[in-house]
């Protein structure tokens, strides 16, 4: 199966909730040293519901489509609900086999994510 899905080229050509989000109530920017890659995630959180999320990053098509794709999952969920996605479901959505060294990209948003979200606890 080659590793550039269209799926995964359709997301990352034309990603979904891509740009910073007004009014967001938390946001968190990660990198992967690894490769570069850069996340923001923003989100608008009232009462626990995720009403409106946005990213802006740079990187590998993977990277990329993973962000576009988790920001479709988590849009009008609750902060549980986002907080319990695994990494198996993220590699799910990629529909694709990884190599080692593209988990971490693939990874990159959630882990940016469950960040952004453990500071909605402080």
């Amino acid at each position: 199966m080659d590793l550039y899905a269209e799926n995964i080229l359709d997301h990352y050509r034309s990603p979904h909730n891509k740009g910073k989000l007004e009014n967001a109530t938390v946001s968190f920017a990660d990198t992967n040293p690894l490769c570069g890659d850069k996340i923001e995630m923003s989100l608008r959180i009232t009462n626990g519901l995720i009403e409106d999320v946005g990213f802006e990053g740079v990187g590998c098509a993977i990277s990329q489509a993973s962000a576009s794709m988790l920001t479709d999952e988590i849009n009008g969920k609750t902060v549980d609900d986002a907080n319990a996605i695994t990494n198996e479901k993220v590699y799910e959505m990629l529909g694709v086999p990884l190599t080692t060294n593209r988990v971490k990209c693939a990874l990159l948003s959630l882990v940016t994510l469950k960040k952004a979200l453990a500071l909605t606890k402080l």
